[in-house]
């Protein structure tokens, strides 16, 4: 009895997290309530609330899954870099899994604005698993540093100002840059900041 009301349970847990799913990637984050995620999930409101205390609550929740399958693309290809070069791709690359996945590097920079007025959300953002974080990125870059003059988690925050920059201008809608000038611009950048 106890197995089935626990499967029952992340039954209903998984059904209210597609549906959240579904509406982020429909809708956008702003706009997505709680009541559409339940009603189309077929649960009463209050069932949302056993599991996530908050719609940021649950959208941090889809936010660090998603992150860490793009993560999880990466290991290999990290485990292989065996030159500064070779690690920029590989965070380029994972920059643009994030911009290839749909509609949700538009969510995810809807959120992040959401999160910029919100002390307790901006927090939890900010913790490195959400995003590329400076102390992240420092980890990755460092084993392969030819002159670590320059901080690696300040050359991080640069990376993260230029992608979130990105998002933003094609959230606006401008076609003044494009993919390939963005990865330009970040191996640029960062193999020239490293080789000074």
């Amino acid at each position: 009895m106890a197995r089935r009301q626990q499967e029952k349970s992340m039954e209903t847990h998984d059904e209210l997290r597609a549906s959240a799913v579904y509406y982020f990637g429909e809708k956008g984050f702003n706009t997505t309530t709680i009541s559409e995620i339940t009603e189309h999930a077929g649960y009463a409101k209050g069932n949302f609330y056993r599991y996530w205390k908050s719609k940021d609550d649950l959208f941090l929740s889809i936010m660090e899954e998603k992150y860490r399958l793009y993560r999880s693309r990466r290991v290999d290809s990290l485990n292989q870099a065996s030159s500064m070069d070779d690690v920029i791709e590989v965070i380029i690359d994972f920059l643009d899994q994030i911009l290839d996945d749909g509609k949700w590097a538009r969510v995810f920079l809807e959120f992040t604005i959401h999160a910029a007025g919100n002390d307790e959300v901006r927090q939890e953002l900010n913790k490195g698993f959400y995003r590329l974080s400076s102390d992240l990125f420092a980890d990755i870059v460092e084993p392969h540093r030819e002159n670590p003059a320059f901080p690696s988690k300040k050359l991080g925050a640069i990376v993260t100002a230029l992608f979130e920059g990105y998002l933003i201008q094609i959230l606006l809608g401008s076609t003044g840059i494009d993919k390939e000038d963005l990865r330009q611009a970040i191996r640029t950048l960062v193999l020239h900041i490293d080789k000074s």
